[in-house]
């Protein structure tokens, strides 16, 4: 496995150049009463955040609150946009096509550009969530409609998606003059096929562990498969999940290491 796209890290360390990555989390996804992660207390020790724009989780008020942390602390803000799945979290899978990709995919990152100019900010990259993540990295189809969605809005949004050249959707997303940006997950599982394991419900995981993979992908370019295998990912971005039970102590885990290391964290979009 390894990206194979435009969005690489910058890590040198042969060379003697300190390394950059952007740490990017997923939030903003409490919904009415029901309150999930402490998007306020994370804010501090990230650079993107990619929020909920209200179909698979979020609303309009958390919306907009996210959107004010990202900006009071200088964070980069990205549309989340997920499926229309609030009972099951954009994590199951939907049977959608393009056309109804583009569509929700145009409603969500509309909604949230309005409430991240009124917050002061801007959205300045697209991420699927969940279910939608892993068909997009899957369905040229399905990348090529969150790309047309984006194009018709401002071509010059990146989207965010899975580091898997087997999976290589990547002309799909060009032929829209969309620029495609690897991630990698810190506190997700790989399968040894490079795979992800996606958890219907947030596990907690060890801080330390999740903060040593992110320094080898900005380091190395590798992640390790549940396995114990090595895979390799040309990865621009690392994501933490907001909703884990203990993300706030991830967040300052990986933050203070990578800080350790000499590894500048800085946004992967402007």
């Amino acid at each position: 496995m390894s990206g194979g796209a435009a969005g690489g890290g910058s890590g040198d360390a042969a060379g003697g150049r300190p390394a950059t990555l952007d740490v990017n989390v997923d939030m903003g996804e409490s919904f009415g009463r029901w309150r999930l992660g402490d998007d306020a207390a994370i804010m501090p020790f990230v650079s993107s955040a990619s929020i909920a724009c209200g179909f698979h989780a979020g609303d309009p008020r958390n919306m907009r609150e996210t959107a004010g942390h990202a900006v009071a602390h200088g964070v980069t803000i990205g549309a989340h946009v997920g499926l229309p799945d609030l009972i099951g979290f954009g994590r199951r899978k939907m049977a959608v096509s393009a056309e109804e990709v583009r569509d929700d995919t145009l409603y969500q990152l509309g909604a949230l550009q309005a409430v991240a100019r009124a917050a002061g900010g801007r959205v300045a990259y697209v991420k699927p969530h969940g279910a939608l993540y892993v068909l997009c990295a899957a369905d040229p189809a399905l990348a090529g409609g969150v790309a047309e969605a984006i194009a018709a809005v401002d071509p010059t949004l990146p989207l965010l998606l899975l580091a898997d050249a087997d999976r290589d959707v990547s002309a799909a997303v060009s032929a829209h003059g969309v620029r495609l940006v690897r991630e990698a997950f810190a506190d997700l599982e790989y399968e040894p096929g490079g795979a992800l394991v996606i958890e219907r419900v947030k596990q907690a995981w060890d801080p330390a562990r999740v903060a040593e993979r992110a320094v080898r992908v900005a380091r190395e370019g590798t992640i390790d498969a549940r396995d114990g295998s090595s895979l390799q990912v040309d990865a621009a971005t690392v994501c933490i999940h907001g909703d884990g039970p203990n993300a706030v102590e991830i967040a300052r885990a990986v933050r203070a290491r990578l800080d350790a290391e000499g590894i500048a964290v800085a946004p992967f979009a402007g």
